[in-house]
């Protein structure tokens, strides 16, 4: 399962999913898009609907035998008020019974996965797979040679690190545009 908020999906989250199932980390990828994600300062700029739809469109431009293991799962922007991992990662153990769940992490994120909700519990549930941030000193326990992208320099026009079908998207509905 890699969470995020994708606002937008970038050639980082890109190479993320690439080189998790490029080199059989994870046999089945989960890429679910954030709903009101509860430990950021700011609230996605692109609606639920339009993060999903990006997402989407990144996968669909990937090749063939990496996007055959790849799947949207909108769990969360669908579910209304916050969004709490260990929620999702309990709908998805009744969906995908007795398999293992990992749920991948940059070192950013898995320094606050204490103040996460019932993190106990999901610490219990679940394989930490910590990637790897170039940005962001940790302890990873997975290095992919991460990239140095940024979806707040791509919000603000520093940065074009996003597939080509995502920067169409974002061009088509005027997302983020200056102000």
């Amino acid at each position: 399962m890699y969470g995020g908020t994708f606002d937008p999906i970038h050639n980082g989250h890109i190479h993320v999913i690439r080189e998790l199932i490029s080199r059989n980390v994870v046999d089945r990828l989960l890429v679910v898009p954030a709903g009101e994600p509860r430990l950021r300062e700011e609230a996605p700029v692109a609606t639920g609907a339009q993060r999903r739809q990006m997402c989407q469109l990144a996968i669909s431009s990937l090749e063939a035998e990496i996007a055959n293991k790849v799947e949207v799962n909108p769990i969360e922007v669908l579910r209304q008020g916050p969004s709490y991992a260990i929620d999702t990662v309990e709908a998805i153990a009744a969906t995908y019974e007795g398999a293992t769940i990992s749920l991948i992490l940059g070192t950013d994120a898995f320094e606050k996965i204490d103040q996460w909700h019932r993190a106990a519990e999901l610490k219990k549930m679940v394989e930490f797979i910590v990637i790897d941030r170039p940005d962001f000193p940790g302890q990873p326990n997975l290095a992919i040679d991460a990239l140095a992208v940024s979806a707040t320099e791509i919000r603000s026009h520093k940065s074009d690190q996003i597939p080509a079908p995502v920067a169409a998207y974002i061009k088509e509905h005027n997302l983020y545009a200056s102000k």
